[in-house]
């Protein structure tokens, strides 16, 4: 089997799944999405069976699986799992529209309306931009003085980032959030990340341990998981007053501290996805 690869900066994550890849007996195709020129007319682009996604560019990632769904080129995940994942306004919508427990949040495109919304669900609230991640240009809002001094400089800032107000209520967490990984469907493992500071993202410095799969957690992550799209996908999830809530879902996440945290091979569990799609598409045919 050959499997492509997208990717860009190779992070400790894709040279896991290189490895993988190989193991299990397979050609390794990578594709680097900076040198990537796609002519819209041509017919196909790369011979392979499947492809994984592993940009870590949103606007690359979003572009790159259009293109290739369209030449019908099996990808994981697919055009329509990376926009409903990528963009939170998106993925918000979706988790109230299929009844699954998530943060309140409002969304704004001024920062008068934006400074109403936040006076309207009470301080303090988190300031997030609606396409980011590794807990980039998140801010805790705790009074109006400070939610002014932000969204001027907001303004001031003027890209498109910081034109779209996505307001999130703020969850007192115990010092800890939970995040799960779902692979086709099936809650495979999931870890609590732990830090002092309100955001507990690893990347940002917080710790990783072991959280068990209790039949709640496996509800709300596979029905979190189901209403995006499916595929691969990592669900953060907080522990609130009312339970479990769905802060936000990621489509490229990044293992490489919770393998050993979890005793879970996750790279493995994710190419065997890949062979499973392949050979239920070659059933089909």
């Amino acid at each position: 089997m050959k499997i492509g690869v997208l990717c860009s900066r190779i992070r400790p994550e894709e040279k896991l799944l290189f490895q993988e890849i190989r193991k299990r007996g397979h050609e390794l195709v990578q594709i680097d999405t900076r040198k990537c020129v796609f002519d819209l007319e041509k017919k196909n682009y790369f011979d392979v069976d499947i492809i994984l996604e592993r940009s870590i560019s949103h606007t690359h990632a979003i572009y790159i699986t259009k293109i290739l769904e369209n030449r019908n080129i099996p990808i994981v995940n697919s055009y329509e799992v990376i926009k409903n994942c990528g963009d939170k306004v998106i993925t918000s919508l979706l988790l109230d529209k299929h009844n699954v427990p998530t943060t309140k949040c409002r969304v704004a495109f001024t920062a008068k309306a934006a400074l109403t919304a936040m006076d309207d669900m009470g301080y303090p609230v988190v300031l997030k931009p609606g396409v980011g991640s590794w807990g980039r240009l998140i801010s805790k809002v705790e009074s109006r003085n400070a939610a002014e001094t932000i969204l001027e400089h907001k303004e001031v800032l003027g890209t498109y980032h910081h034109s779209i107000f996505y307001i999130q209520e703020y969850i007192d967490k115990p010092g800890r959030d939970i995040r799960a990984f779902v692979v086709g469907g099936k809650t495979i493992c999931a870890i609590y990340r732990e830090s002092k500071h309100w955001i507990t993202n690893t990347a940002r410095g917080g710790s990783a341990s072991n959280c068990p799969i209790t039949p709640e957690i496996d509800d709300i992550c596979k029905k979190a998981a189901e209403c995006v799209g499916g595929g691969i996908v990592a669900i953060d999830l907080f522990e609130s007053d009312k339970g479990y809530v769905v802060n936000e879902i990621n489509h490229t996440m990044e293992f490489r501290n919770s393998i050993k945290t979890t005793g879970v091979n996750i790279p493995e569990i994710m190419i065997k996805y890949l062979e499973k799609m392949v050979n239920q598409k070659n059933e089909k045919n």
